[in-house]
């Protein structure tokens, strides 16, 4: 109020407020819906050794989760010395907030797979065994995307530059390298993270289309086949 938004009003704020403090809220239920289930399950024995392990790993990113996404608004509240900046949160506590809650949901989608779903048998043939290592590489891409795009919340950088394909008249900014050292344009420069998200952005859907491609040409199981092509309608979609 005092360094940014002069006129807000008390409903203004109000909703921001009730914004927040669902999200905690939720937050919480998640964390209350992860953790007491599995001490009932784990008191019960019905947790198999390996199972116990993943149910640690998974409870305790929980409350790592929650500690982070702390951590990160902590940092909006801060008192910058000598900045004139508006205040924000620290993109790189954002991104790694981010990043955790996509750790966390995908590991817990993988476990409800892996017990709902029985594995399949397939010959591990040349062509299989490239298409999992071409699909591992695709999530990694995907996931450096999903980040990079924390960073250009974090930094308000989809506010830089509003035409596609083009920034503005240019394919490539000038300020493109405008930050010394070079290194920190890419995490604090907001032209050079909205240029590199689209770049992410654009090899992805090239990765999921052409994982997609291949796919076809592998005799594959009809809930593999499904997968893939909702990967791609997604990612279309995004």
């Amino acid at each position: 109020f005092n360094s940014l938004n002069h006129d807000m009003t008390l409903p203004e704020f109000k909703f921001i407020w009730y914004m927040e403090y669902s999200h905690r809220m939720w937050g919480r239920a998640v964390g209350l819906a992860y953790i007491l289930p599995a001490a009932y399950f784990w008191r019960r024995g019905w947790l198999s050794p390996a199972l116990k392990g993943r149910v640690l790993a998974l409870c305790g990113l929980v409350c790592f989760q929650g500690l982070l996404g702390w951590y990160m608004v902590k940092s909006g509240l801060e008192e910058k010395p000598d900045s004139y900046d508006i205040p924000r949160v620290s993109q790189y506590r954002l991104a790694a907030h981010l990043g955790s809650a996509l750790v966390l949901y995908s590991a817990s989608l993988w476990t409800g797979l892996s017990l709902l779903l029985p594995q399949h048998k397939l010959p591990e043939t040349k062509q299989l065994l490239r298409l999992r290592q071409y699909a591992h590489g695709t999530t990694a891409l995907i996931f450096l995307t999903a980040l990079s795009g924390a960073f250009v919340a974090g930094l308000d950088a989809g506010l830089v530059y509003n035409s596609f394909p083009k920034m503005g008249e240019r394919w490539i900014p000038d300020d493109l390298l405008a930050f010394s050292p070079v290194l920190r344009n890419i995490f604090e420069n907001p032209t050079t993270v909205q240029f590199d998200h689209r770049i992410l952005g654009i090899a992805s859907i090239t990765a999921v289309t052409a994982l997609y491609l291949f796919s076809r040409k592998i005799p594959l199981p009809r809930r593999t086949r499904m997968a893939v092509t909702s990967l791609l309608a997604v990612a279309c979609m995004q």
